[in-house]
């Protein structure tokens, strides 16, 4: 087994930008273990990456939905340890056929990604459940992958109004067990970012070993 998978810790803070990938085929090698961030347009998915690995610069922030058109893959210090920035879903104005093009390629990670350990579902807790991350969630249960969700943006409501909302959730996404961590968040005060950072390490070192 790899020394450097099995003694080294997996620091977030050494997250840096590897390559952006249009296509599968331009993915870095599928090798080793990562974990993929997907969110519907404007949920809060660079924020609460920047918030996750301590870098307000790693992944690009705009007011602007759908900024997010490519694959982003981001290494860490642990080798072959990723984390990876999927394209926004939603209202983004581009072309349909643009949009299209993003669905596919989404697709063809998604399914075909060997080395894909998890998936964090950013949803802004105000609108959670939309019908992306239904079929998000969905196709995680179908695909037996472990899933995380992060209820971003808590800090915009009162605390008794967030702990509604994620009972709400909590409720709703009772049936699938693809589920395993189910997180109140916040990029702005760092709500969650400890309790992610965890389960992030428990799915990216599981992966590693069993890729060695």
């Amino acid at each position: 087994m790899d020394s450097d998978l099995t003694q080294k810790s997996i620091s977030f803070n050494s997250a840096r930008f590897m390559v952006s990938a249009p296509r599968l085929e331009d993915c870095p090698p599928d090798t080793g273990a990562e974990v993929a961030f997907a969110g519907r347009s404007n949920a809060g998915k660079s924020s609460a990456l920047n918030a996750i690995t301590a870098n307000s610069k790693l992944a690009r922030t705009s007011k602007t939905p759908g900024r997010t058109r490519l694959i982003n893959f981001f290494s860490l210090n642990r080798e072959n340890a990723r984390l990876v920035d999927l394209p926004g879903y939603g209202y983004a104005k581009v072309s349909r056929d643009m949009k299209d093009d993003w669905q596919k390629h989404l697709g063809h990670y998604l399914n075909d990604r060997r080395c894909l350990r998890g998936l964090v579902l950013v949803m802004d807790i105000r609108h959670p459940l939309t019908d992306f991350d239904q079929m998000m969630v969905e196709w995680c249960e179908h695909n037996k992958l472990p899933l995380m969700i992060l209820a971003t943006k808590a800090d915009k409501l009162k605390f008794g109004q967030a702990k509604n909302s994620m009972l709400d959730i909590a409720r709703r996404l009772e049936n699938f067990t693809c589920v395993q961590h189910l997180l109140m968040f916040s990029s702005t005060s760092k709500r969650g970012v400890d309790e992610c950072r965890a389960a992030l390490i428990d799915w990216l070192e599981a992966g590693a070993e069993e890729q060695a």
